[in-house]
């Protein structure tokens, strides 16, 4: 006789108590493995998929997509087919969401689109805000299971059937002299969509459509392959809005000529506007930073400096062989030794005992923008990396931010931030530091600049670093020697050698 058995949220780590249904991965009546992933939740940490520990069919699942359960809350129920001599159904008693599990069944994989790379000075360095494409769910929030598409995922390409109705659908806009208008409806996208998943850029984006009521499988994506993106979702409500404030002004027949039609209310208006819940990861950063700014007296300085010399010195030793250096990891090698000089910036603030506790190791963090917010990997023992090491570890760490698939503890831990937000095009930022942290350490972006060098004035590559630090572990003469040292190494390289 078949044993039906209970498999829970299991304990997620990190202090974390709760998590969000994004995605489910299997339906009512699917047989399932033993660690197959069965659904994907997205904590205050990361985005990962919680393998099932028994084998067998499902019989019920608890909780639509979007829904927060608690740790222990039930997630569905599996008949594993006659009980054990033991009375104990096996499973792998891996319960630890997304570690430590087998490998999972080679048959459901998520869609991936190829990153694109950053140009410009500062491409690669780790502020890409390229996100992560999450095909696994129709329009209506309902998982889209069908073998051909999960077969054809699994090859981390696109379908080809999916493919083939993207073109068809280009070439009759083409022929019928339609502009394929983002958020717009033709028919052959209805065809694309009919089967299979929607091409989404993100849960967000499909929260957005799920909350407004927009029919996903009817939007013709503005992105690649047809991608949907937030834009496209919010174009639709916009033009939904306006329809409908159009027909709540427009009077009727009879009152037309007597009575004017009422001016919505204040309430109506604000019930009118786009509402993004601040949870998960968004939440997570919203809470840090108010945090941040509530307990730490920041105070930030800046400085100019000629970064011609790093970038030939990059370029020489890309020039030379072997594994390509991130511009990142060279600031990062730079930080790392300026933070030996100045030990007070790689510390926290003990606040119940009324210490500085200085750290001697350096995790080091970096800004990472992503479709579902922004996070900061942490590079772990980043001072005892060289910029290869470092190199690697960057584009391991950004490619798993893009992806969603950062672990909690990837996310945790950090002792110092580099942010590059000159990816962004932008010369200057007075950053929030990232709570417990002393120190954030920001580049803005390279460009020649007219420059007084060796007496006369010339084009150089010129870069603004600003340093944000925490006041109560250190003085403005300190940030200040830490700031000018990180923009002695920038001007002339050969000041590392010292520390090497």
């Amino acid at each position: 006789m078949a044993q039906v058995l209970e498999f829970r949220l299991p304990d997620l780590g990190e202090g974390l108590t709760e998590a969000e249904i994004v995605r489910w991965l299997v339906q009512v009546g699917d047989v399932v493995a033993v660690d197959q992933p069965v659904v994907e939740v997205e904590t205050a940490k990361a985005m990962v998929e919680v393998p099932c520990p028994y084998g067998g069919v499902v019989t019920a699942r608890f909780g639509e997509e979007g829904t927060e359960l608690p740790v222990g809350a039930p997630l569905l129920t599996v008949a594993v087919g006659p009980a054990a001599p033991t009375g104990e159904a096996e499973g792998s008693g891996n319960v630890l969401v997304g570690y430590g599990t087998s490998e999972a069944p080679s048959r459901r994989r998520r869609v991936r689109p190829t990153p694109v790379a950053t140009r410009g000075a500062n491409a690669g360095t780790g502020g890409d805000c390229t996100p992560h494409m999450n095909a696994g769910t129709g329009g209506d929030g309902t998982p889209a299971a069908s073998a051909p598409c999960a077969a054809s995922a699994s090859s981390g390409a696109h379908p080809a059937g999916q493919r083939g109705a993207t073109a068809a659908s280009a070439e009759t806009a083409r022929q019928n002299g339609t502009p394929a208008v983002p958020g717009t409806t033709h028919a052959p996208v209805a065809a694309l969509h009919a089967e299979g998943p929607v091409p989404v850029i993100s849960p967000l984006v499909r929260r957005l459509a799920r909350e407004g009521g927009v029919d996903l499988r009817q939007l013709a994506g503005s992105g690649p392959d047809g991608l949907i993106l937030r834009a496209d979702v919010e174009h639709v409500l916009r033009t939904k809005a306006a329809q409908s404030s159009r027909t709540a002004e427009a009077p009727g027949p009879a009152a037309s000529a007597v009575t004017p039609s009422p001016a919505p209310t204040s309430s109506a208006a604000r019930a009118a506007g786009i509402r993004v819940p601040l949870k998960g990861v968004r939440g997570a950063v919203a809470d840090k930073l108010s945090r941040s700014r509530r307990e730490i007296p920041d105070a930030t300085c800046w400085v100019d400096a000629d970064a011609t010399e790093l970038m030939r010195a990059r370029a020489a030793m890309n020039a030379a062989g072997g594994p390509k250096i991130s511009l990142l990891a060279l600031l990062a090698r730079i930080c790392t030794a300026a933070l030996a000089r100045f030990p007070e910036l790689n510390s926290y603030v003990d606040a119940e005992a009324r210490e500085v506790v200085q750290l001697d190791h350096v995790h080091l963090g970096f800004a990472a923008q992503t479709g579902r917010g922004l996070v900061v990997p942490v590079v772990r023992d980043a001072h005892a990396r060289d910029a290869e090491s470092l190199t690697a570890e960057f584009a391991r760490l950004t490619e798993a931010a893009r992806t969603g698939t950062l672990t909690p503890g990837e996310l945790t831990g950090g002792t110092f931030t580099l942010n590059n937000y000159g990816v962004f095009g932008v010369d200057g930022s007075t950053p929030i530091i990232n709570h417990p942290e002393a120190a954030m350490l920001g580049v803005g972006r390279i460009v020649p600049k007219p420059w007084v060098h060796e007496g006369g004035l010339a084009v150089r590559q010129v870069v603004q670093l600003s340093l944000t630090f925490d006041h109560r572990v250190c003085d403005g003469g300190t940030a200040g020697g830490f700031l000018r040292y990180v923009a002695d190494c920038v001007e002339q390289p050969a000041v590392l050698l010292r520390t090497l």
